[in-house]
């Protein structure tokens, strides 16, 4: 015999997430950035532990699409850190994309930055979360570079390279300069 409506089982309903919101002062840091030549402004604004918890994203050309869509992205981003999620989450996810514009940034710890989610989430990544391995301490700090140094060890995959101007694939680096497998075009060497 059918279920009346009655002794159906329900679905069980969904846990909104609990959104920690940022106190009304607060500390934030200002940053501005160029990458390609589009410029721009990060303001990230801090909980009490120091942690972001809101970023704003204001491009230089307002109004322009670019603007818009940064401005959106930091209100998601803001949204997504307080209700839980992680920073080391975010900047994994967006850290090395690859898309326009892209191009060398102003910031020398960055150098080449393979789209602007790629520069914002590496900043972040620099400011805000402990380094990956800790810098050498002693002798090890005073110890001289290796003779030669492998560009893309084997097993290890390149992650500074730039995308190819004329066909997108990923370049390998050619001495100073950079080289597309795909293509056969190079950044500019000869």
């Amino acid at each position: 015999m059918p279920a009346t409506l009655e002794e159906a089982p329900t679905a069980p309903t969904a846990r909104e997430p609990l959104r920690r919101r940022l106190p009304d002062e607060r500390k934030a840091f200002i940053h501005h950035f160029s990458v390609g030549g589009h410029e721009g402004y990060l303001m990230v604004g801090l909980y009490e532990d120091g942690q972001p918890g809101e970023v704003f994203i204001r491009m230089a050309k307002a109004g322009s699409t670019i603007a818009g869509l940064m401005d959106s992205f930091g209100i998601a981003v803001s949204l997504a850190l307080q209700c839980g999620l992680p920073l080391a989450v975010l900047c994994g996810k967006f850290s090395h994309t690859r898309f326009e514009p892209s191009g060398w940034s102003t910031n020398p710890q960055i150098g080449y930055a393979k789209s602007l989610m790629d520069y914002i989430f590496r900043w972040l990544a620099l400011k805000f979360l402990p380094p990956t391995s800790p810098p050498p301490t002693g002798a090890e700090a005073m110890a001289p570079a290796p003779a030669h140094l492998e560009a893309n060890p084997p097993g290890e995959e390149q992650t500074d390279a730039p995308a190819c101007r004329d066909c997108g694939a990923i370049m390998t680096r050619n001495g100073s300069c950079y080289h597309c497998a795909n293509c056969g075009s190079t950044s500019g060497c000869s």
